[in-house]
């Protein structure tokens, strides 16, 4: 470290440096402490604290703490100051010295104080204040993410029109275009709602307790996003008798059910917009129409879309009847939750008003106190900007969580590359910046219908745009080349199951399921032909999970993240237990007051422990 760095220390992930940790509840008395070199002879320090949603700054000035000069050189300045309004806080220092004014600012994502000007960024203090109480449902338990068509069929098989019924279950999906160079999604293997009824004993000795489903609505394609009728279930999936069933024998097991709700764009062929004419009242070329101020019509009666594709056309999303239509008392989000779902996962929700937003999350609490409402989100979502909008996601009157994907990518970095420093500061980031309760319903997933199969991006294979779809058809894995990958697999998921948050298994991941992106990432479960070693690991991992306390709400620290090695501590009153991961090329000598048992090798360790390249450990602490 250079002596310009040396001149300042201050860790926000440190309780030493700020008091409490994290994000912080309204009114709460947050303290902040720097540490100054004397020699540098620091006099007006002052913390600069920013509000986000004014930009209007105040400064507090920081007072030397009571026999603040130590033997290490420093002077410790302090100040306590409360916050109350919800939003994000930007704050800084900033102190006098014979040189001049200096301020002091956070360097990368080692969290490092350095002495610096505005070209690197301040810290983020998250304020919030829970309007609704966090679903406790959620916590300690296992997600589960099913793709209705692809997980299970069983009964009569559907045939409907301008749709192909397949009958070689585990087939490789439709990929290619037609000869106007369309990909329609419209071939169906049958998986439906009495397919998972069928396999709820299977996912009961699972550990599942929370299945988060695709949409599940009446639409033309396979995949569900292009909404026909929010009030009706695809006859390709079932009735609302089966749904009904779903969640009645789901409950006995204690498991709840969570729709997918695609509220951002309609399908084109659907009642409301009815590009096609099927329904003789939609949007489309008809200026009387109900819900002709859902969609932006141009002057040629062209419309904007979601993301360029024609039978996705955008919905305005402040129209009062589009609202009402989804959030009042008798709109779809209530609707379904009356008829027995526990939440909803909202779809892009980025592309929601925060004012949209707030009165489905109004209308959900409504209906069901206990609901769960989970939002796509791809970056860190306490402090995501879409639209020009500051999305405040946190504040409490909005998100119960998120999805979790910089876990996601972060962890197939450690995985392959052995980055354990970047693993490390994703997770302490989201501990900063989030909420706990939010932490604590994290769904931490590995892959989702949007990514390529956890195994395959784990397999050494190329991921890359410029592979042929003929090429990701039938390429697999197979041998040593798949021994390998399941073990990174192991890795993974000990990791995704023992991190603050939720796992999110995607249906098949624990089956050995390989595929690159949409659609060879939504095959058909490998009903008879599972890997079994993995099956038997999940099983482990959510039973493991299930018997300690820590994983439901415990604290993380972080113990050493070096040279590819990742080793962390989770705890709460009753337990201890760490993992850590080798991912690196070299071996490391940890030292870890007390004595452990490795219950994964069933070694026994104290004081002191080697971890070699490859190596997965779950310690838990052995009491005298």
């Amino acid at each position: 470290m250079s002596l310009e760095q040396a001149r300042v220390i201050y860790n926000s992930r440190d309780i030493k440096f700020k008091r409490p940790q994290g994000a912080c509840e309204s009114g709460t008395e947050i303290t902040y402490k720097l540490k100054i070199l004397e020699s540098s002879y620091p006099r007006d320090v002052d913390l600069i604290v920013v509000f986000d949603k004014t930009g209007g700054g105040t400064c507090y000035r920081m007072e030397p703490c009571k026999l603040s000069r130590g033997t290490d050189g420093y002077i410790t300045f302090k100040v306590t100051v409360p916050i109350y309004d919800t939003g994000l806080y930007w704050y800084w220092f900033e102190y006098t010295t014979d040189e001049g004014r200096l301020k002091v600012r956070k360097s990368g994502s080692d969290n490092r104080a350095v002495i610096a000007g505005d070209h690197l960024p301040p810290w983020q203090q998250t304020i919030y204040k829970r309007k609704y109480d966090v679903p406790e449902f959620v916590k300690g338990g296992v997600y589960y993410h099913i793709f209705v068509d692809r997980f299970c069929h069983t009964g009569n098989y559907i045939e409907m029109p301008g749709k192909v019924t397949r009958h070689d279950w585990g087939g490789t999906p439709f990929y290619k275009p037609d000869q106007f160079g369309r990909i329609w999604n419209n071939d169906f293997f049958g998986g439906n709602l009495q397919g998972i009824i069928k396999k709820l004993p299977y996912l009961e000795q699972l550990g599942v307790t929370c299945l988060y489903l695709s949409p599940i609505f009446e639409a033309f394609s396979n995949h569900k996003y292009d909404t026909s009728n929010y009030f009706k279930i695809d006859p390709m999936f079932g009735t609302l008798d089966d749904f009904h069933e779903l969640c009645e024998k789901a409950g006995e097991k204690d498991i709840r059910i969570i729709l997918d709700g695609v509220f951002s764009h309609t399908g084109s062929d659907s009642l409301y917009f009815d590009k096609e004419g099927k329904y003789k009242n939609g949007a489309y070329k008809n200026y009387y129409s109900p819900y002709r101020d859902w969609y932006y019509f141009h002057d040629n009666e062209s419309y904007q879309t979601w993301w360029g594709i024609d039978t996705l056309p955008r919905v305005n999303k402040e129209s009062k009847s589009y609202i009402d239509f989804i959030c009042g008392e008798n709109g779809v989000a209530r609707y379904w939750l009356r008829q027995g779902a526990s939440g909803w996962r909202l779809d892009v929700v980025d592309e929601l008003p925060n004012s949209f937003i707030e009165k489905l999350v109004e209308a959900c609490k409504k209906e069901k106190s206990d609901c769960l409402i989970i939002g796509e989100v791809w970056e860190d979502a306490s402090n995501k900007t879409a639209y020009s909008e500051r999305k405040n996601y946190f504040e409490g009157d909005k998100l119960d969580t998120v999805m979790n994907y910089p876990l996601k990518n972060s962890l197939i970095d450690f995985i392959l590359n052995g980055n354990a420093a970047g693993i490390k500061n994703t997770v302490e980031s989201i501990l900063e910046n989030y909420p706990m309760d939010a932490v604590n319903t994290l769904m931490n997933i590995i892959g989702t219908h949007d990514t390529a199969r956890i195994i395959t991006a784990l397999g050494d294979r190329h991921l890359g745009f410029d592979l042929s779809k003929d090429f990701q058809a039938t390429d697999r894995m197979s041998g040593n080349e798949l021994q390998h990958a399941v073990g990174r697999l192991k890795v993974a998921s000990a990791l995704q199951f023992t991190l603050p948050g939720v796992p999110c298994i995607y249906y098949g991941d624990e089956a050995g399921i390989q595929g690159y992106a949409d659609p060879f990432n939504r095959r058909c479960f490998p009903w008879g032909n599972e890997n079994e070693e993995l099956e038997d690991w999940y099983r482990w991992l959510t039973e493991f999970r299930k018997r300690h306390s820590v994983y439901r709400d415990g604290s993380y620290r972080t113990l050493f993240a070096d040279k590819g090695t990742y080793m962390f501590l989770r705890w709460n009153e009753f337990e201890q237990i760490i993992t850590v991961a080798n991912c690196g090329m070299i071996e490391e000598k940890i030292n870890i007051p007390g004595i452990w048992e490795d219950v994964i090798g069933g070694e026994t360790y104290k004081e002191t422990m080697t971890v070699f390249p490859g190596a997965l450990m779950l310690l838990v602490e052995k009491k005298n």
